[in-house]
Order: C-alpha cells, then sequence, then structure tokens
C-alpha cells in the first residue's frame, strides 16, 4: 500500500464517468482526492466518491477560474491537479513518491511535469508537443495561481521549480468526433476572451496562419514521422487557428451570433 503524502489530487469534471476511476486510481499517495464537478448529468460524483474523492458541485466559471476555486477547496497547500483523460504512470508514480516529501519540504512553487499523448488509440512517437510536453501540475497553492482564462488556462508562479522525468498520460479525445466538439468550444471560449480584451478581427491573417500552423506541426514538431496520425493533428491544429479568427470576425460583425451560439452549445451540453 502506498505511503501518503500531505497534498490533494484535484480533479476538474463535468460527464466523466468513463474516464475519473482511472484518473483517481493512478494517484494512491494523495492523502486527499476532491472532485469539482460543474454539474455531471451522469455517474461522474458517485464513481468519483466510490474511488475515495470527495465531490464538490461548483457552477462551471471557465478553466482558470473553476481551477482556483477548487485550489480554496483543498484540505493540503500541495495540489496535484490533472484532467480526467489524464493519469499517472506507475514511474511517475515511483518518482513522486521518492521526491515529493523532499520538494514539499523546500520553498519550491511547483513542480513541472512531462506529459505524452495517447491519440487513435496509440501513443504518439515523434510529434513533439505529444511527447514529453513540460507542465506544471503539482504546485503550492499559496506560491502559485492559474490565469484567468476561460480556456488553455496555465499555472503562474514566480519561486523555484523542479522538473521530473516520468510521465503522465493524456487519452486525448477517444475519437475525432470529440476533437472536433471540443475545437468548437475552445474556440468560443478564446473568442470571448479575444472580445473582453477589443482585440482586433485581422481576417487576412486567416489562411497564412492556417498554413504556418499546419507546417509548424507536420514539419518543424515532426508530426509527419507519425505517418497519418501526425498528419490529422498537423490538419486539427491547423483548422482550430483558422476557424477561432473566422468566429471572432463573425462574433465582431454580427454580435447576435453571440447569443445563438452560446444558446446552442448549451443546447448541445458542450457548454455550461
Amino acid at each position: 500500500m502506498a505511503l501518503l503524502l500531505p497534498l490533494t489530487l484535484v480533479v476538474i469534471t463535468r460527464n466523466e464517468a468513463q474516464k475519473i476511476a482511472r484518473c483517481l486510481d493512478s494517484v494512491p499517495f494523495a492523502a486527499e482526492k476532491l472532485v469539482v464537478d460543474s454539474g455531471s448529468t451522469d455517474d461522474t460524483a458517485a464513481i468519483a466518491r466510490a474511488h475515495g474523492a470527495r465531490v464538490v458541485h461548483q457552477d462551471w466559471l471557465g478553466f482558470g477560474p473553476q481551477r482556483n476555486f477548487a485550489a480554496t477547496q483543498c484540505s493540503h497547500p500541495w495540489i496535484l491537479a490533472l484532467d480526467a483523460d489524464e493519469y499517472l504512470t506507475p514511474a511517475l508514480v515511483d518518482e513522486l513518491q521518492q521526491r515529493l516529501p523532499a520538494l514539499m519540504d523546500s520553498d519550491a512553487a511547483a513542480a513541472i511535469l512531462r506529459r505524452h499523448l495517447i491519440y487513435m488509440g496509440k501513443p504518439m512517437r515523434w510529434y513533439r508537443p505529444a511527447v514529453g510536453e513540460k507542465m506544471a501540475r503539482f504546485y503550492h497553492r499559496e506560491r502559485a495561481r492559474w490565469n484567468d482564462v476561460r480556456v488553455h488556462e496555465s499555472l503562474q508562479f514566480d519561486g523555484p521549480s523542479v522538473t521530473l522525468a516520468s510521465p503522465f498520460l493524456h487519452d486525448n479525445n477517444p475519437s475525432l468526433v470529440e476533437k472536433q466538439l471540443k475545437v468548437l468550444l475552445y474556440s468560443e471560449l478564446k473568442c470571448r476572451d479575444w472580445l473582453d480584451k477589443n482585440k482586433p478581427a485581422r481576417m487576412w491573417q486567416t489562411p497564412f496562419v492556417f498554413v504556418l500552423a499546419f507546417l509548424k506541426d507536420y514539419l518543424l514538431r515532426l508530426g509527419f514521422l507519425d505517418g497519418w496520425r501526425g498528419y490529422a493533428i498537423a490538419q486539427t491544429a491547423a483548422s482550430y487557428a483558422a476557424y477561432k479568427r473566422m468566429r471572432y470576425y463573425e462574433m465582431r460583425q454580427n454580435p447576435v451570433s453571440r447569443d445563438t451560439a452560446a444558446t446552442a452549445l448549451t443546447r448541445s451540453g458542450l457548454d455550461h
């Protein structure tokens, strides 16, 4: 049995019944497991409780604010943040159990973990963002904070950090259907952030952004070495880069579309 460490595993969820158990069970050393749920209509909450988590409801605030709210609910100042479709490898469990006691006694603000991507059912081997992507996921809540953006949030900290060697896994989007649905939602959230900042809509950039994003992922980031899966991931990334710019242009040209799109996303269960 793993020795419990005084830290809280935090997972923010909505309708993650198929994934939450694997995520929670992959962290056997956490003294507390906390799931902050924003209104699941499936068995997410019941499964989380059955696997040792305390479940707190919080209406959706946006990714950054939701994570910051979760930090206030933790019983321990040290927090390990995972998404429901992420889980630790046995090698990382061993490394964390060995290194965390000293880290938690130090003045460090955070630890950087390496994330490996599972795409179309198999690990990516060459695509650089999918192999060892560095992400700050373990932190002290008084020394680090998530930024307040609606999507693509990141942990902000000024103090020292350490980087761990072993990876955790991201079982990303069971199919391209789920990926495209996520593209729709993330584009909408990013555009709302741009509206808040009154960012200019530069549609003339869109064709160039598409081409450059594809070439960056397919060639510079070595997606081509992963075969057709590499092509698919590069094309999807390029489409996302172009679509969110087109959608932002539409929001500014036709403000009514902001409400109609929000209604459609909510009705479909994508936005909450």
